[in-house]
């Protein structure tokens, strides 16, 4: 696609690769200690932890536009309200108490209520959740898209630039990027979405332009379809770039604040990309690729230069969550795993080599699962239940629960048994989506175990 695109935007995108590459491995002189490469020191004042979380949030965007582009207004109601919903539960109920217990992963934190078997079963389900994997694909699918070459070799370049500064630099070269990062992703939508409105009007052309469906809250889905939505918007609770920067925070109280102004610049960022994607569906309505509908517009709608923008803008957006998820799963697989061993005795080099596994896990799973819709269903649907409950009850039980590890794995099987049944005759049993059994394994399991423990409320 280089021949819709001038020498300076390609000039552009190329100077963005080089600057967060420079940003990323820098060296500066900062206090040694085995948090300082993990969690920067734990000294995360409210700018950069609400411009490293909001960045981390999209890294699927052009999956968020091809949603638009096919049912629009409906992305809203399943992939921004039920997130804002749950990101303020989790700032209202665990955010301060993370920060103040001290417990730097959700492993950790599993190991330290439920002994050592929940911790390493729970680094390995944490491990698998974070891979970066379908958004190394979405990065090397736009990067191909771009540049004409071969997968294989986008995935490759993405892979290695991505992971370069992470592994060198750790949590403080992710945060340096974020913040580069999330700018250009807002300048990008906000570029997009303004030369739209000047050029082809706003919301009246809209209604008179789109598929009714389009404007309605559903789309033309089913209730059913739409509710399931706000189940797998459970990920939020376990999801680990929430549990890390609550932990790298300076305070508990930045931690707190930071994930209700990060809902406020979701919110934000979810009306611009809607609208881009809406925008997308008026102007260019025959699209075979629909991923792409993002990309093309902007190949059709925006002058040369600010095409540029859009596109650093656009791989910004995709590499601020490989190069967090990178980290995290790095973190999990060397220090949850490897150094709880003892085989490797410091923390940042057993992160190291935990980054160096995860990026062979991640092109392993893109070998095995070509799509980045597969990838997130997949991994979502099996292993949420292994840890959604397990995670949650930490925050209410006083005592230890000492099989937890047989519920967090029970409840992984069900989910997975569920799943390849489904796959092998394409019907799940009872039309249930595997993530409903593995998550009433494993609460009926902790009701019956808990039945004689005291529950304490979370809010003292």
């Amino acid at each position: 696609m280089t021949e819709t695109l001038q020498s300076i935007d390609l000039f552009i995108i190329l100077l963005y690769v080089v600057g967060i590459l420079t940003a990323g491995l820098i060296k500066r002189n900062s206090k040694k200690g085995e948090s300082e490469y993990l969690l920067a020191g734990r000294r995360l004042t409210i700018i950069p932890f609400t411009a490293s979380l909001v960045a981390t949030w999209y890294g699927g965007i052009l999956g968020i536009g091809e949603f638009t582009y096919q049912y629009g207004i409906s992305n809203w109601v399943v992939m921004g309200l039920p997130y804002y919903i749950f990101a303020s539960i989790f700032a209202f109920l665990f955010a301060k108490k993370i920060r103040q217990e001290n417990l730097f992963t959700i492993p950790e934190r599993l190991r330290y209520h439920y002994g050592e078997g929940a911790g390493y079963i729970g680094a390995g389900l944490v491990a698998i959740l974070s891979t970066p994997a379908p958004y190394i694909l979405s990065c090397a699918f736009l990067v191909s898209f771009l540049f004409n070459i071969t997968m294989l070799s986008a995935t490759l370049i993405s892979t290695g630039i991505s992971f370069a500064y992470v592994h060198f630099g750790g949590f403080r070269a992710v945060v340096r990027t974020d913040l580069i990062q999330c700018v250009l992703m807002y300048a990008a939508f906000t570029i997009l979405v303004f030369t739209c409105v000047k050029n082809f009007g706003g919301f009246q052309e809209m209604k008179m332009g789109l598929p009714s469906l389009h404007l309605s809250w559903h789309g033309g889905n089913s209730f059913q379809y739409m509710a399931v939505w706000f189940f797998i918007a459970l990920w939020t609770f376990v999801d680990p770039n929430f549990y890390h920067r609550c932990i790298a925070a300076k305070s508990a109280s930045i931690a707190k604040r930071g994930i209700f102004v990060s809902i406020g610049f979701w919110a934000l960022f979810d009306f611009l990309t809607i609208s881009a994607g809406l925008y997308s569906r008026l102007l260019v309505p025959e699209l075979s690729v629909k991923a792409l509908s993002l990309p093309i517009l902007s190949l059709n709608v925006l002058p040369t230069v600010a095409k540029g923008v859009f596109f650093a803008g656009l791989l910004a957006t995709i590499m601020s969550t490989i190069d967090s998820l990178g980290l995290i799963s790095g973190i999990t697989i060397g220090r949850d795993i490897l150094w709880r061993t003892g085989k490797i005795k410091s923390q940042e080099k057993a992160t190291k080599v935990g980054i160096i596994i995860t990026t062979l896990l991640s092109l392993s799973l893109l070998w095995i699962f070509p799509s980045i819709v597969k990838i997130w269903y997949s991994l979502g649907s099996v292993i949420i239940p292994g840890l959604l409950i397990p995670f949650v009850a930490t925050f209410w039980i006083k005592q230890p629960i000492h099989n937890m590890t047989a519920i967090m794995l029970f409840s992984t099987f069900a989910s997975l048994i569920w799943f390849i049944i489904g796959q092998l005759t394409n019907e799940y049993p009872l039309g249930l989506e595997p993530l409903y059994p593995g998550l009433a394994v494993s609460l009926v399991w902790l009701i019956i175990q808990t039945r004689a423990i005291r529950i304490r409320v979370p809010f003292r």
